[in-house]
Parts: C-alpha cells; sequence; structure tokens
C-alpha cells in the first residue's frame, strides 16, 4: 500500500504546530499560486480535482463552493466545521493540533475563492486544548501580517474567528452550528428545496469541514491532476481515517480513496489485537450502518462502494470489533448516546431514541420481550425521514444493521436472558 501524506505530511515534525516549523516545511507556498490565480480560477480548480467534502457527506466541494453569489450586496462568511464530536472520529483534533497552519493557509485560500473577508473555526466545546494551540497559530499568523488587513501584503482582508461550542453534538449538523454561532440554542434549520449556500445572520455563508479546507492548499499548489493521482476516478484523493477499535495500532492514518478495508486495517493497524478473528466494522463513525466480517473483506474505503454496501464511509471513523464483541452491547453504547445527543426538536427523534434505548436496557437486563426486537425495527422505520435533520435516520439505519445482521445474539437475550 502507498503511502499517500496530503494533509499529514508535517504530522510527525517536531513542533509542527508552530508558524516558525510550519514556513521551514513549505506552509503557505500556495498563497502567492491562489492570489496569482484569482478567485473563480480556483473554484474552477477544486471542481476540477474532484475533491469531495470530508465531513461526512462527501458531496463535491466546487459545486458548493460555486453557490456562493459572486454579485450580492451582502457579505459572504465562511464558516469551518470543527465540531468533531462523531463517536469514532478525530481526524479534525490532529490537524489542529499537528498543522493549525495548514487549516489557516486552506482557510485563507477558501475565503478569498468565495469572496468572504471573515471566517469562523467553529470548534467542540470539549477540544479547549485543541482551541488553546488553534488560538495560538490564528494570532501568530497576525502577527505574522499573514492574515489581517492585508494578506500577505496583498489587497485583500480576512479576519478569522476561532468559536468554541458549548459541547452539543447536534452542532455538528451546519444549520445548527450557524444557529448556536448567531447566539441562538444549536438546533437544526429547515432544508430548502433547491440548492442554496447557508445563511450566517441572513448573509451567504460557506459550510466545510476543517480535513476538506486543509487538503486546498494542495490543490492549489500542484494542481488537480496531482490531487487525482490518489484515490478512484469518482472519490479521488485522500482521506484521514481514524482506526480504533480491537487492532493492535489503533491511531490515524491517511490512506487514499479505494483501498481494501481489511488491507488498511492489516497495513496500519496491524491486524485485529491478540491474534482474534474479525467480527465487524463500522466503516465511517458511529452513524454509518455496521459491516460483517464477510462484507468488510469486500469492501474498499470509497464513498461508492460504502453507498452500494448500503452503508457510509462517513468521516473515515473505522471501528473495529472482533470476534468477542458482544452487538447488543455494542448497540446499546451507541443508542445510549444518541439518546442523550438529541436536541430534542422533533418528536420522533426525542422520544425514539429514549424507546430504543430502553428496550436495549431491557433485553440486557433479561426482560426483553419477544417483539422488542421487531418493535427496535418498527420504531427506527418511524424515526427515519420525519425529522428536520438526518440525526434520527442515522440512528435508524444503525438499529437496522445491526439487528438485522446479528439477530441471533438478540434473540439469545431473549431465550437464555444472559
Amino acid at each position: 500500500m502507498r503511502e499517500c501524506r496530503i494533509v499529514s505530511r508535517k504530522f510527525g515534525i517536531e513542533k509542527s504546530h508552530t508558524l516558525g516549523i510550519s514556513l521551514e516545511h513549505g506552509g503557505y507556498s500556495a498563497l502567492e499560486a491562489a492570489f496569482g490565480l484569482g478567485s473563480e480560477a480556483i473554484i474552477e480548480l477544486i471542481k476540477a480535482s474532484g475533491l469531495r467534502g470530508k465531513g461526512g457527506g462527501g458531496a463535491p466541494a466546487g459545486n458548493k463552493w460555486e453557490l456562493m453569489p459572486r454579485d450580492s450586496e451582502k457579505p459572504s462568511y465562511l464558516a469551518v466545521n470543527a465540531d468533531e464530536s462523531e463517536p469514532g472520529t478525530f481526524k479534525d483534533r490532529e490537524i489542529i493540533a499537528k498543522d493549525p497552519h495548514l487549516l489557516i493557509e486552506g482557510t485563507i485560500i477558501t475565503a478569498y475563492a468565495i469572496g468572504a473577508h471573515d471566517a469562523y473555526i467553529y470548534i467542540r466545546g470539549e477540544y479547549y486544548p485543541f482551541q488553546k494551540i488553534l488560538q495560538a497559530a490564528v494570532d501568530e499568523a497576525y502577527a505574522a501580517g499573514i492574515i489581517g488587513q492585508n494578506v500577505m501584503g496583498h489587497d485583500y482582508r480576512l479576519d478569522i474567528t476561532v468559536h468554541r461550542g458549548a459541547g452539543a453534538y447536534i452542532c455538528g449538523e451546519k444549520s445548527a452550528m450557524l444557529e448556536s454561532l448567531e447566539g441562538k440554542r444549536g438546533l437544526p434549520r429547515l432544508k430548502p428545496h433547491h440548492k442554496e449556500p447557508e445563511w450566517y445572520f441572513g448573509n451567504p455563508t460557506l459550510v466545510n469541514n476543517v480535513e476538506t479546507i486543509a487538503t486546498v492548499p494542495f490543490i492549489v499548489k500542484n494542481g488537480a491532476d496531482a490531487y487525482r493521482e490518489f484515490g478512484t476516478e469518482k472519490s479521488p484523493g485522500t482521506l484521514l481515517f481514524a482506526l480504533s477499535g480491537h487492532v493492535n495500532r489503533p491511531g490515524l492514518y491517511e490512506a487514499e480513496y479505494g483501498v481494501s478495508m481489511l488491507e488498511y486495517i492489516e497495513h496500519y493497524g496491524g491486524g485485529i489485537k491478540n491474534g482474534k478473528k474479525l467480527k465487524a466494522v463500522i466503516p465511517g463513525g458511529a452513524s454509518c450502518p455496521v459491516l460483517t466480517a464477510a462484507e468488510a473483506a469486500e469492501a474498499k474505503l470509497d464513498y461508492e462502494t460504502m453507498h452500494a454496501m448500503g452503508s457510509s464511509l462517513g468521516t473515515g471513523g473505522m471501528i473495529v470489533m472482533d470476534e468477542d464483541t458482544c452487538m447488543v452491547s455494542a448497540l446499546k453504547n451507541l443508542l445510549s448516546f444518541y439518546h442523550q445527543e438529541s436536541c430534542g426538536q422533533c418528536t420522533p427523534c426525542r422520544e425514539g431514541t429514549g424507546w430504543v434505548d430502553g428496550i436495549l436496557a431491557s433485553l440486557l437486563e433479561g426482560s426483553g420481550r419477544q417483539e422488542d426486537i421487531d418493535l427496535l425495527l418498527d420504531i427506527g422505520a418511524t424515526m427515519n425521514g420525519t425529522t428536520i435533520c438526518v440525526f434520527a435516520p442515522a440512528v435508524s439505519v444503525v438499529i437496522d444493521a445491526f439487528v438485522k445482521k446479528f439477530r441471533g445474539e438478540f434473540e439469545a437475550f431473549l431465550k437464555e436472558a444472559r
């Protein structure tokens, strides 16, 4: 498996989070190329590269940038989503901790491309130590004239504000994040009927994930074809996969899209811990449907393959489970999280997450009923497609995959009360 170091290139360098070390290793070297290209050419370059959003949806980034108005009297804004709260995911945290200046460089280029002069990086509330690292990097960039009134000596102003959330998982949803950024309770907004930008205080706003923004400098500096050398035709480039669970070497490893899931686990994770057999893999974070060991053996790490298998690549948070894992307990762990983190705005989600969490608790305690397994599926189906955001549908497909693929384990708790 070939090494791919686009975003993680400086991760192993001592004090890579500081401006001096970043500059020594090519930091901010893409800015001159960006200003030479101009805003519209940058957007065309991002489109040509095939860069896809790395926050979970995988939508083409360039097409999203193109939705930003070019002739509006209203100001445009950039909001960088660093509210990384998905269980199993920790890639954005590592970018912020090890190469925050790469994120700032990508933020400058993206803001310039869409005509924004103010950018906000919304960081997860629990990431206080990483917020301090990021804020220190922003302060260094201001002091060096990299951002501010004249970015790198050019006639372009950009101010960057780091905004810390209050610990709500739902604020990772882009519209809820903007509600929170406006000073309101972080509740998802109704989706528009057609494609349009997001809105911050009624002004057009682009929202992108940390890793998406951190990939931009490589593309601008090296070109679209250099990025397309990695990955597949429909899923070009690389992704930082957060590997956790029953592997010998858990950690964060950058790989190109399209590699074999089992090859990735063996090469980077060192195989299954203690010589045990693989039982299941959650491929992209807790909200992605689980895959069986047989499915994992056929899986490729790209958006199209995961979709065809009924799952998702998500944010790349790969959770590996060995043969001794109790799938009922694993699902209970996830449902307890969802129950606690539901924002409560929509009745099916507010009531449904608590209901399924209670059913799993009864099963584990040995007091479950025969009809409870099908009831889990029925509640999940009711939650799917009846709420404002994708929180409840994600819970639904997670329940569906666990119960249908490992139903025997759920039935064992009824037969043996174990």
